[in-house]
């Protein structure tokens, strides 16, 4: 399953800013739910000011409850566990 390049550039852009410091964890009220998010933002500078570029946030309680991961026998397929 190929990554979009939209997705490829957003992940080089956060490396980029994580290497020269420039990466923060902000506190964010989610726009849909209200709910305390714990958002990654790269940080830059325009006219002086600081600029925060969010691009994700951090899964709250276990991540590996929220994602299914990629099937490597599949391609296009992701590995489903059994449903609760």
């Amino acid at each position: 399953m190929a990554i979009p390049d939209h997705a490829r550039t957003n992940f080089h852009t956060l490396l980029h800013a994580a290497s020269d410091g420039n990466l923060a964890l902000m506190e964010c009220l989610d726009a849909a739910t209200r709910e305390h998010r714990y958002v990654l933002c790269a940080v830059g500078r325009s006219d002086g000011e600081y600029v925060f570029t969010p691009f994700g946030h951090l899964a709250d309680g276990n991540p590996y409850d929220f994602y299914l991961p990629p099937d490597p026998k599949d391609p296009v397929g992701f590995i489903v566990g059994p449903t609760t």
